[in-house]
């Protein structure tokens, strides 16, 4: 099993009701979310793990994993309410208002992290869970708990906007950073974490991965640094896409017997590039359609 570990959350979209009044309408979300759901639709064994209520929002994020044949068994369920974040829109940019205190997403505690078996092969991190405390450092405390034991990979997808407390944040950040088998970064979570590929790579990463939108993605490796061309897409929006990017990199790994630290480690980087083309080819799908909608495996 693939467990990703992380932020679930409701997007509530802007919308106009049969009577012509502004309303929003609910739509399940959040990047790790988004990554699990891709995990299971392209047919790799997949699991969440993270706060999740019991209210109907969380009935709704529950509900949706399981139709896309996510593992709940390690939710972390309770009463609190689910995070909301109402979504508005100025001039086409989307501006945000999060309703995060005290939620079950949030208050996420090291109390609740679940004991995985060997059916447990990779755990994955990444998004704005690692940002907001007690929850972060929840997630930072699992991480430590089992690198070294399975295959770790991380996303920070840096998004300075949630930022409180910068120092703490790079810290933790850099810590987990430090246990990674595998880090997917963008240009920019790179000069906001003032790291490279190289630097990531003699830190003890086995595999990273810089995406470059329209250019593809960069594989690098302690072999080298190989491009990887983006797959041809008509974009309609870039929501979901990097997140189902991971899916497919996780998917494509694990169908090819290289979903372990000792096999990435061993593995010649031509071995490597067809997970890399199957993240490109899944987000290639979801860029073609409205909001985060992953494809299923007969969809590629």
């Amino acid at each position: 099993m693939i467990l990703c570990c992380g932020e679930s959350l409701i997007d509530m979209l802007p919308r106009e009701s049969a009577a012509g009044e502004p309303a929003f309408a609910p739509y399940a979300g959040g990047a790790v979310f988004n990554t699990a759901i891709a995990l299971g639709r392209l047919g790799a064994p997949s699991g969440f793990f993270g706060g999740v209520s019991n209210d109907l929002f969380g009935q709704m994020l529950a509900s949706g994993l399981e139709q896309s044949r996510v593992d709940t068994r390690h939710c972390a369920r309770s009463d609190r309410p689910t995070t909301l974040a109402f979504v508005t829109l100025t001039d086409g940019h989307a501006q945000y208002a999060f309703y995060d205190e005290n939620t079950a997403g949030r208050m996420l505690d090291p109390a609740d992290l679940p004991i995985l078996g060997d059916e447990v092969a990779a755990l994955f991190f990444g998004g704005i869970s690692l940002v907001s405390e007690p929850a972060a450092d929840t997630y930072a405390a699992l991480a430590e708990r089992e690198a070294g034991r399975r295959v770790v990979m991380i996303d920070p997808n840096v998004r300075p906007g949630f930022i409180r407390d910068a120092a703490r944040y790079r810290a933790r950040l850099s810590a987990m950073l430090g246990r990674a088998d595998i880090v997917k970064v963008s240009d920019e979570d790179m000069s906001w974490l003032d790291v490279t590929p190289e630097s990531l790579i003699s830190g003890g990463a086995a595999l990273v991965l810089v995406t470059r939108g329209a250019e593809g993605a960069d594989m690098a490796t302690a072999a080298g640094t190989t491009r990887i061309p983006a797959e041809s897409a008509t974009v309609v929006d870039t929501v979901g896409a990097g997140d189902t990017f991971n899916a497919g990199l996780l998917c494509g790994l694990w169908r090819d017997g290289l979903l372990t630290r000792e096999a990435l480690r061993a593995a010649h980087p031509a071995a490597l590039e067809p997970a890399v083309r199957l993240g490109g080819r899944a987000a290639a799908v979801t860029v073609s359609r409205a909001g985060a909608n992953p494809p299923w495996d007969h969809e590629l």
